[in-house]
């Protein structure tokens, strides 16, 4: 899986790619969809190196990348959106961005021209990476699964098939925003407690969820199903995603058919996409616990089990009103590990096609909320305060057991491994409006 993009020597002539703290760093190259700040240019795809976007229409206007002449991949980075790249696959991502990385390498020739097509990350806004035609969200994190099944079915907290199937919901496509997604308060009917029936009003129980968002690449044929060490070839990258969730809505609603207006109002992604194949060192065995069932064989191969995992390190922060108008930095309140997922990426991938379900570049897949066995490891505010009975006491003394009116979520995420250069996904922040009306 590994190529010469991944050599952890390899610096760029942008110094900022270069410090140890970096997100984007040459190792990284990942996409986005930009223009600068306020203004009404198109919108065009971006490559993040550093501190800086480099402009790919841009960059090919000058020749700055000459390795790249396929009509199609020159078509496809000059669009406003990346789903035609997506939809040439992962072997036409591998070398565009072997052409980035060899032209932003130090002593690359290309620097005299791709100079001029960097613009600092700080004077630009985003759009959405691709046209998200569906999205499907999916319950990955076993502790998860159990913390919140034990609030809801203390005796029988994880039900049967999970540990069958990766569990999965249609989401909304048409609410999904990029970091920086303002919303408002949902509205919709809870139930009271002790009250026999329902009211109408403000949701109450606002909450965040901690999750990874898979963007598909080459699509299939409707009835076709994705094989499951076929997966990767049709994802094209990984973001952060926050999967906000109205509780109380939710915890009426939900039966029989599950999640509705209590998830399909907001639903926020980072606005950079770190490629599958950035991804390769961070690779990881997938084990499933020896007591457990073992999955069916079209969700289960010897080389799913040797590298289907992915460590990806999440963590969420919270900054308040209160701690913005005061000039306080953001309070963490949970991490956790992606490589602790139950069910992984390709896992994921094969069931959703198993029926011969079509996936199509630009579709969306969310991981679930991705928690750990700890209490600090906890990716919803539902699990961190015992659905709402235990507060969380910031730093500056506000307490939250649910997010309330200018809450602003932070999501980040990175990746370590020995003998690699880490990366990251820089953020993705969404912030809780009043209601309405």
């Amino acid at each position: 899986m590994l190529n010469e993009t991944h050599n952890p020597s390899l610096q760029s002539w942008v110094p900022s790619a270069n410090l140890p703290d970096a997100d984007f760093p040459l190792q990284n190259l990942p996409f986005a969809v930009f223009r600068r700040a306020g203004s009404a240019e198109a919108w065009r795809i971006g490559i993040a190196i550093g501190d800086q976007v480099l402009d790919l229409t841009h960059a090919l206007c000058v020749d700055g990348l000459p390795g790249i002449k396929d009509p199609a991949l020159l078509d496809a980075c000059r669009q406003n959106a990346l789903d035609d790249l997506m939809a040439l696959g992962s072997a036409a991502t591998s070398a565009l961005r072997l052409a980035l990385s060899r032209a932003l390498r130090q002593g690359s020739a290309a620097q005299a021209v791709l100079a001029d097509t960097l613009i600092a990350q700080g004077a630009v806004e985003y759009a959405l990476p691709a046209r998200i035609g569906d999205y499907t969200d999916f319950y990955t994190s076993i502790h998860h699964a159990t913390h919140v099944g034990a609030l809801f079915r203390p005796d029988n907290p994880l039900l049967p098939n999970y540990k069958w199937l990766p569990i999965g919901y249609h989401g909304r496509a048409s609410s999904i925003g990029v970091s920086g997604q303002r919303f408002a308060r949902p509205c919709g009917q809870t139930l009271p407690p002790g009250a026999t029936q329902p009211v109408f009003g403000p949701a109450r129980r606002m909450d965040y969820e901690l999750e990874l968002g898979i963007l598909i690449g080459a699509g299939n044929t409707a009835g076709e199903r994705i094989a499951l060490d076929a997966a990767d070839q049709h994802v094209f990258g990984l973001c952060l995603l926050n999967d906000w969730s109205a509780r109380d809505l939710q915890a009426w609603e939900y039966q029989p058919l599950g999640p509705f207006l209590a998830k399909n109002f907001a639903t926020t992604i980072s606005p950079w996409v770190v490629t599958l194949e950035a991804l390769a060192p961070f690779r990881q065995p997938w084990t499933r616990p020896a007591g457990d069932p073992q999955p069916l064989a079209y969700l289960d191969t010897p080389a799913h089990r040797q590298s289907g995992a992915l460590d990806i390190e999440l963590e969420v922060a919270i900054r308040t009103a209160a701690m913005h108008e005061a000039g306080l930095p953001p309070q963490r309140l949970g991490q956790s590990s992606f490589a602790q997922a139950y069910w992984s990426m390709a896992q994921m991938v094969a069931h959703h096609t198993v029926n011969g379900c079509n996936l199509q570049p630009g579709d969306l897949l969310g991981s679930g909320t991705q928690s750990g066995a700890l209490a600090h490891e906890a990716g919803s505010l539902l699990e961190l305060t015992h659905g709402g009975k235990q507060p969380v006491t910031l730093a500056n003394g506000e307490q939250r057991t649910f997010l309330e009116d200018g809450d602003e979520v932070i999501l980040r995420g990175r990746c370590h491994a020995p003998g690699a250069v880490s990366i990251g996904f820089g953020a993705c922040c969404g912030t809780v409006l009043p209601a309405l009306g």
